[in-house]
């Protein structure tokens, strides 16, 4: 039912930001140079990696990092990144990783490749067998604002109580959250 909702849910998302997610490519081309698109290792289900797409909201050459690792964060936006990220715009191309079946909708934020910490508290917790989401129920109790242990602690709690109104939730929650730029941090 989950994969179903996605794909239904997925495909309309896909014909409603095709125009948004055009401008966004746009200002992303005209803005820096470099790709469009930046293509993260990330940490899927099983703790396989794939590569995820987001539009570019920093420069090319910065290093892969967690952003909070990065000296001086503000100094590697492009000159649209900050916005990107402040509205998630950055995140629209993760429709793909949905369609693919890489990624769902609502769960867990894949981990990047070298977060090791974030890595082993999953697994131990079991939170590694979740599909990881665009959103999840940790992004929508305090996003790029929670240490590592709680964020695990909030996954581990999506994964036991997990529902499709859970999800359908989470959705509303996030939405609400993006409109008005809370949580984020760089």
């Amino acid at each position: 039912m989950k994969r179903l909702f996605d794909l239904l849910l997925a495909c309309l998302a896909a014909v409603l930001l095709l125009l948004p997610a055009s401008l966004v490519a746009l200002l992303v081309k005209l803005s820096s140079p470099g790709p469009v698109l930046y293509w993260s290792d990330r940490v899927g289900r099983g703790n396989r990696i794939f590569s995820m797409p987001k539009f570019r909201s920093m420069r090319v050459g910065t290093p892969a990092v967690a952003t909070h690792l990065l000296t001086d964060p503000q100094a590697c936006l492009t000159p649209v990144g900050s916005f990107l990220r402040r509205f998630s715009l950055d995140e629209l191309p993760q429709l793909w990783s949905i369609l693919v079946g890489d990624m769902s909708f609502v769960g867990p934020r894949p981990a990047l490749y070298n977060q090791h910490d974030l890595i082993a508290l999953r697994s131990e917790r079991g939170v590694h067998a979740l599909l990881p989401g665009l959103t999840g129920w940790a992004q929508v109790n305090g996003r790029d604002e929670l240490p590592i242990a709680q964020k695990v602690e909030l996954d581990s709690e999506y994964l036991q109580r997990q529902s499709l109104w859970l999800d359908i939730r989470i959705l509303w929650l996030t939405f609400a959250k993006v409109v008005h730029g809370e949580g984020v941090s760089h």
